[in-house]
Formats: C-alpha cells, sequence, structure tokens
C-alpha cells in the first residue's frame, strides 16, 4: 500500500525533517546501508548537549564491521532522511530539509577495537568540518544537499594507524535563535586506518563535554536583516575544536 503525504498525516505517522549519517564510502566505494556504523534508530535529533546521546546518537543499530581505509583517502559519510534514505516516494525532505542550515563535522576518537568498544570516555580529535562559506552564503547542509546526501571529505594522511571511531555530525540552526533549539545529529562509523602516519592529538575533547549550549555556534541567529538564513553573510564559528592539521 503506498501513502501521499496527505494521507501520511491523516493517519498520524511521523513526519519529520531529520536526518541519519547511515553509510560510508571509501575513495568511491559504498560499503553498504549500516554497514560498520552505528546508527541511531530513529531520525530524531538530540538537543541535550549534556546527553550521551551527543557521542553516537541514541542506541540503534550496529555491526562487527569495521572498514578497511588509509590514511589520505576520500572518504563519503551518507545521510538519510530515515534509514535507507527517503521515508516515501518524492520525500523532498531527504537527506534533510532545506530549512536546516547548519555545518558538517567529521571527529575521530582512536580505540582498541572498533566494533567492540564502548562510547563513553573517548577522547576525541576532528579532521574535518564544512560549515559556512561567507562568499556563495552556503552551509555545510547546503552541499549535503547538492550532493544528494553525501558529504565528502578527505581523512589526513597524518592519521596514525589503528582502529577508530569516526563521528559524523550535523547540525541544524533554523531554530537555534531560541534556547536549547539547535538539532545534533550523529552516528559513528567504525574504521581501521592504515598507512604511514604518526599523528598524536595533543589536545582532545569528550562527548558529551566538548559543546555548551552557550557556545557560538549553538546559540545563534543564523538569521539575516532579509530574514535569509545566511548569517547576514558573516564568519561562523563552529562548537568544538578546529580540525587538525598535518
Amino acid at each position: 500500500m503506498k501513502f501521499s503525504f496527505v494521507s501520511l498525516l491523516a493517519c498520524g505517522l511521523a513526519v519529520d525533517a531529520h536526518t541519519i549519517f547511515q553509510k560510508l564510502s571509501v575513495n568511491g566505494k559504498d560499503n553498504g546501508q549500516l554497514t560498520g556504523i552505528r546508527a541511531p534508530s530513529n531520525n530524531n535529533p538530540v538537543q541535550d548537549v549534556t546527553s550521551s546521546n551527543m557521542i553516537c546518537g541514541a542506541p540503534g543499530s550496529k555491526s562487527n564491521t569495521v572498514i578497511p581505509v588509509t590514511a589520505g583517502d576520500r572518504l563519503g559519510a551518507y545521510w538519510g532522511h530515515v534509514i535507507g534514505g527517503a521515508q516515501f516516494a518524492n520525500d523532498v525532505d531527504n537527506p534533510i530539509a532545506k530549512s536546516h542550515k547548519g555545518p558538517v563535522m567529521a571527529y575521530l576518537a582512536k580505540v582498541d577495537n572498533a566494533a567492540s568498544t564502548g562510547t563513553s570516555g573517548l577522547k576525541w580529535f576532528k579532521v574535518w568540518q564544512d560549515t559556512f562559506d561567507t562568499s556563495s552564503r552556503k552551509w555545510g547542509v547546503d552541499n549535503m544537499l547538492a550532493n544528494n546526501g553525501w558529504t565528502f571529505f578527505n581523512l589526513p594522511t597524518c592519521i596514525a594507524p589503528g582502529q577508530y571511531l569516526l563521528r559524523m555530525e550535523t547540525i541544524a540552526l533554523h531554530s537555534a535563535n531560541k534556547p536549547n533549539q539547535a538539532q545534533f545529529y550523529q552516528s559513528c562509523a567504525q574504521i581501521n586506518v592504515s598507512g604511514s602516519g604518526s599523528f598524536t592529538p595533543s589536545q582532545t575533547v569528550s562527548f558529551p563535554g566538548a559543546y555548551k549550549a552557550s557556545d557560538a555556534g549553538i546559540s545563534v541567529n543564523i538569521y539575516g536583516l532579509k530574514g535569509q538564513p545566511d548569517n547576514d553573510g558573516k564568519p561562523y564559528q563552529a562548537p568544538g575544536p578546529a580540525p587538525i592539521t598535518c
């Protein structure tokens, strides 16, 4: 049976504008749905920065796979409205609603065994971010939308060999001008990095703890004088540390 958008509303089924990171590609090779991914089972955002769900999202899918990557590889993170992508045919909110402007970021935490490690107490460092371009006035989410749900970045060549959790995060800021209304979406991929890198972070952060609700990149009005979500063309400072440099 097929449901229209109207019939979904009439039946009281969930229709929202949220997103889930659910696939990882390596140099263009898609590893498949939820392979090597720890993802929440629903697309509800985390809005309490002190919650343990800030680490890899709410408890949900688990995988025994650890995805092999080499430092310097081009990684792709796929985001979809629900697990599987679109929630229904012609889903205009897949991968996320166009109104949900904000940054997309990637963190790593080194672990002994990425498939079995717990998530509390890990030490994270940021390896990439796509925030806000003051020239084009486009957000990281705009680039995700343009790439049909994919965000791409190169894993820094200096990353030391070993197993890691890769934490991908999107922050939707459309209501962040109100207290505690920024929306955080995150999942974690399990990766095994090879290569000749030797980077050891001198500073790391913890989740929860890395962000405060009052941070400039979280408590923010992204609407300019003309009412557009363009931050009035001003620079945007994403929460958390700056990405590492090799």
